[in-house]
């Protein structure tokens, strides 16, 4: 690259377009801890009483058309401001996911769900993503989906992360145009096969661990029953893949399923909650996903 244009050595990596690196022997910590400081002096957030969880799970929004509207600008910047930072934090990305959705007409109670997303903030001021260098190359994906979640239109909400050995590398939180399995999953996985061929990495079958026993036999399955005429053909992506030996459908039991953070509020179980814990000494109970920020 030095022959094509022109460069200057700066040093390690430290901090780049708000994200801050830190590298060592045995990994590399990638976080926001400043940028999250900043936006909640930003958005007066920063003497509120911390949360344990971005969302309550009593919490269902909808339009909410009787309550009172809030600033509109203000709203939008907040809601900014947290997608960004879910690029360190994918702990908030359904919760900001689903604040989002009511940025045309916000009201008070979408406000009061954004404000509790910072408290929470407050509560977990140092976490993010974490890269092991001892971590295996070995790929894998999990996928979930809450059915019918969506109180407006009934749609369900589908949520995947994929890691490469312990570190996670992609995740998202999205609302399904169908009830069924969706392919994005399977398609980055595939995606990632192809690019790390190019450096020399070699994968078998690549298991996507799904907790639907139902969608896990109607990926199998070659048989169209009736219940299942209505899953639109691309749905069978799956099924092709499979049989290909590019993927292995594994079912996992609910308790395991990393991707349920991307689809629903979930609790925090915690012992004995103190200031140490608004420090970040967390001991946490939420999902296996969480043991992957630190």
């Amino acid at each position: 690259m030095s022959r094509e244009f022109e460069m200057s050595l700066m040093g390690e990596l430290q901090f780049f377009l708000r994200l801050q690196i830190k590298q060592g022997l045995e990994g590399t910590f990638v976080h926001q801890a400043k940028y999250k400081k900043d936006i909640l002096k930003k958005f007066n957030m920063g003497d509120s009483k911390p949360m344990t969880t971005p969302m309550s799970t009593n919490t269902a929004l909808d339009a909410d058309e009787d309550g009172e509207a809030v600033d509109q600008k203000e709203f939008r910047g907040m809601i900014g401001s947290l997608l960004y930072l879910t690029a360190t934090r994918p702990d908030i990305q359904f919760a900001v996911c689903l604040c989002a959705c009511y940025q045309a007409s916000p009201r008070t109670s979408h406000l009061q769900a954004v404000k509790r997303i910072f408290r929470y903030l407050k509560f977990t001021p140092k976490l993010g993503l974490w890269y092991s260098s001892g971590s295996s190359l070995s790929l894998r994906g999990f996928s979930d989906a809450d059915h019918a979640s969506c109180r407006i239109d009934r749609k369900s909400t589908s949520g995947t992360c994929q890691l490469l050995g312990t570190s996670l590398v992609s995740w998202s939180s999205r609302k399904q145009a169908s009830v069924a399995l969706s392919t994005t999953e399977a398609e980055y996985l595939l995606w990632m096969k192809v690019t790390l061929s190019d450096f020399g990495l070699r994968f078998g079958r690549i298991p996507l661990l799904v907790d639907s026993i139902s969608a896990i036999s109607v990926a199998k399955n070659p048989v169209l029953h009736s219940r299942t005429k209505h899953i639109d053909v691309r749905f069978h992506f799956l099924r092709d893949h499979y049989e290909k030996g590019d993927i292995e459908l594994i079912h996992v039991v609910s308790a395991n399923q990393l991707a349920d953070i991307f689809t629903k509020p979930l609790e925090l179980q915690v012992e004995g909650v103190n200031n140490a814990l608004i420090k970040g000494e967390i001991e946490s109970q939420w999902t296996g996903l969480i043991a992957l920020l630190v």
